[in-house]
C-alpha cells in the first residue's frame, strides 16, 4: 500500500506479531509434558498366563520381562539374575515404586522364584504379576 505523505511515496510496513501465539504453543507443551505419564517397556513381548484378579496401574512402575528361555528384560536390555538387585536398587531411587513382573507363561518358575528374591533384595516392598485376563471369567 502506498500513501502519500509530504509528497513522498512510502510502504506502510505491517507485520503479525508472532510472540503470543508461541507463548500459548509452548505453555501447552509444558502441560503435556507435566500430564504426561512415561512408562518405560523392558523391550519384549511375553504370553502371560491367563487368570482372573484386578488390574493394577503401571504409572510408578518398574516392569521386568521373563521370556519363554528364560531370558530377564528391564528397560529394553537383557539382565542376569544376580543383576536383578542392583539395577532394581538403582532405577527406585528416591521412589517407593510397583514391580511388575510380566513373565511368558512358559517361563520356569524358578526363574520367577529367584527374580521375586532379587526385587526383595533390593528393598522392593510390592512386587506385582502381570496376567492376561481370562476370557468369560
Amino acid at each position: 500500500m502506498r500513501s502519500r505523505e509530504g509528497g513522498v511515496d512510502r510502504l506502510r510496513i505491517t507485520h503479525i506479531d508472532m510472540v503470543p501465539m508461541v507463548d500459548c504453543v509452548m505453555v501447552l507443551v509444558i502441560f503435556l509434558m507435566i500430564s504426561s505419564s512415561f512408562v518405560s517397556d523392558p523391550g519384549v513381548v511375553v504370553q502371560k498366563p491367563d487368570v482372573g484378579g484386578t488390574m493394577t496401574s503401571e504409572q510408578n512402575s518398574l516392569i521386568i520381562a521373563i521370556t519363554a528361555d528364560d531370558r530377564i528384560w528391564f528397560d529394553g536390555q537383557e539382565i542376569r539374575a544376580d543383576q536383578v538387585a542392583g539395577v532394581l536398587r538403582q532405577a527406585s531411587i528416591g521412589r517407593s515404586p510397583v514391580l511388575i513382573v510380566r513373565g511368558d507363561k512358559a517361563s520356569s518358575l524358578g526363574i520367577f522364584a529367584r527374580v521375586y528374591d532379587e526385587a526383595k533384595r533390593a528393598g522392593i516392598a510390592n512386587v506385582q504379576f502381570a496376567t492376561a485376563r481370562e476370557e468369560g471369567g
